[in-house]
């Protein structure tokens, strides 16, 4: 398969792209599955994630997906376990509800919060992490789904995808950003689990509005799927199960990138100290 280039593309970045393995966590275990549903295990989310490490991801995202009282005790276990072998920043969402949750996830060793549906509940949320972390600290997660409900023909979504909301996704997100949001992670509930490709239509659209960084998650099933992300305006990729299955490595991914003319960086874990 020919991958485009992304060079002169008028929505590529100029500085490094980032390849991002998502870990989707329940009950202190990896779990998978298509469109949000049927989830599968997919294994030990600290072993993945030190693998995912030495292949030379640039982040690691857990998504802790039941986010219970219990499971979030179990999400600070997994985090602590995870910073103490991972030294690439870790970003964490699910449950987070308020900033002394985003004290504890940090105590843990978390770099960033992911938040979702917390931020929609009560959109003060964003300014207040913002403030008291710091926006590079503060990533919003969009669950979007297409729907002719909007005027930009996308809504966002909440629970997994399985309850929409009647938020333009390009609306919620240029407000978010004004809130305090440093990092916007676009999930495509249509492409998830497809292994079809992202959605570049929503990619695009999130590049035009946003001032902050895009990540598009969703969709990655083949190699030749990461570039025409980053060529639609990404800046990182996100991808889980072709990660999770072995089908690709991070290092497949970052290859086919460089030779679309991405600039993407070595391992990080060659030159990084111990200690964070």
């Amino acid at each position: 398969m020919t991958v485009p280039s992304v060079r002169d593309e008028p929505g590529a970045s100029s500085l490094a792209v980032r390849v991002i393995p998502c870990l989707d966590v329940a009950a202190g275990r990896v779990v998978k599955g298509v469109n949000f549903l049927d989830l599968r295990d997919a294994g030990d989310p600290v072993e993945l994630a030190r693998t995912y490490y030495e292949q030379g991801a640039d982040e690691v995202t857990f998504l802790d997906v039941t986010a219970t009282v219990e499971q979030r005790a179990t999400m600070y276990e997994v985090v602590r376990a995870t910073a103490e072998q991972v030294f690439i920043p870790l970003t964490v969402g699910g449950g987070v509800r308020s900033t002394d949750d985003v004290a504890r996830l940090q105590a843990a060793g978390a770099d960033k919060i992911g938040v979702n549906s917390a931020a929609i509940a009560r959109p003060d949320l964003l300014g207040e992490i913002a403030d008291r972390f710091g926006a590079q600290a503060l990533v919003l997660s969009l669950d979007v789904k297409r729907s002719g409900a909007t005027p930009s023909g996308f809504v966002v979504t909440t629970h997994g995808g399985r309850t929409e909301t009647d938020l333009d996704a390009l609306v919620w997100a240029r407000e978010a950003i004004e809130r305090g949001a440093g990092e916007l992670l676009v999930n495509s509930i249509d492409a998830d689990g497809t292994k079809q490709g992202f959605d570049l239509e929503l990619v695009g659209l999130m590049r035009e509005v946003s001032s902050v960084p895009v990540i598009a998650s969703g969709g990655a099933g083949a190699v030749g799927h990461f570039a025409p992300a980053i060529a639609a305006g990404a800046d990182a990729v996100l991808a889980a199960s072709v990660f999770h299955n072995g089908e690709l490595t991070v290092g497949d991914v970052k290859a086919a990138l460089a030779a679309s003319g991405a600039v993407v960086r070595a391992a990080p874990h060659q030159s990084a100290q111990e200690g964070r």
